[in-house]
């Protein structure tokens, strides 16, 4: 049975994981342990212990003696991740179709035309994310889960600026490459799977490039 300060840390986690990936926590903001643990009706062990819970998932950067922020990426750092992504999603995606069942392969259908139908970003990134995650999902777990998801956590407010910037028919690329990985998944055809995937995370990142006003972030 969980103890009460577990319990009291994972909520704390959770609701600030979804500030975070929500973008009403920008990357560089401070994070105030006090204020926390007053806002939460806790002491500073469960705060402390959701800050290393967060850090895990490479959502907050804590210094010894110093603080706790929002994690963020300089562009070049991001370029990377995008690097990584593009190089290891498509090979979790392959070790993940055969194991898709037809009730996931379904949702990722209904993923597909409830994105195209959104009418705003938030609302998007929600879907895009459960998209992708779940097309993932089938695969045994291990250490290539777990990259790829802190680097969906490291890069979430880069791709929200993103579709902030490509938001309306811009957006008809990303959706018909959603339906091309479906379509693939279905077909069971991982090397059209792969090659789509690849192309839809490089077209994200090349967006990314030509935009270093995204990473101008400061703590504060």
């Amino acid at each position: 049975m969980e103890s009460t300060s577990t319990v009291v840390s994972t909520r704390i986690a959770e609701a600030l994981r979804e500030q975070i990936l929500s973008g009403e926590m920008a990357p560089g903001a401070r994070i105030r342990q006090e204020e926390l643990a007053e806002e939460f009706g806790a002491s500073r062990i469960p705060v402390r212990e959701a800050l290393r819970i967060l850090v895990t998932d490479g959502l907050v950067t804590m210094v010894s003696n110093t603080g706790a922020w929002v994690s963020s990426l300089s562009q070049a750092e991001c370029i990377e991740q995008y690097l990584i992504r593009e190089r290891i999603e498509p090979l979790l995606l392959r070790e993940s179709m055969p194991h898709l069942s037809p009730a996931q392969i379904s949702r990722l259908v209904e993923l597909t035309g409830a994105m195209e139908s959104s009418k705003d970003v938030a609302t998007f990134m929600k879907l895009d994310r459960e998209f992708h995650l779940l097309a993932y999902s089938a695969a045994p777990n291990g250490t290539l889960a777990e990259i790829i998801h802190r680097l969906w956590n490291t890069t979430a407010h880069y791709r929200r600026a993103y579709s902030e910037m490509v938001r309306g028919t811009s957006l008809d690329v990303t959706h018909l490459e959603h339906r091309l990985i479906v379509d693939a998944i279905t077909r069971g055809d991982a090397e059209d799977a792969e090659r789509t995937l690849t192309g839809h995370i490089a077209r994200t990142r090349r967006e990314l490039e030509k935009h270093p006003e995204v990473f101008e972030v400061g703590r504060d």
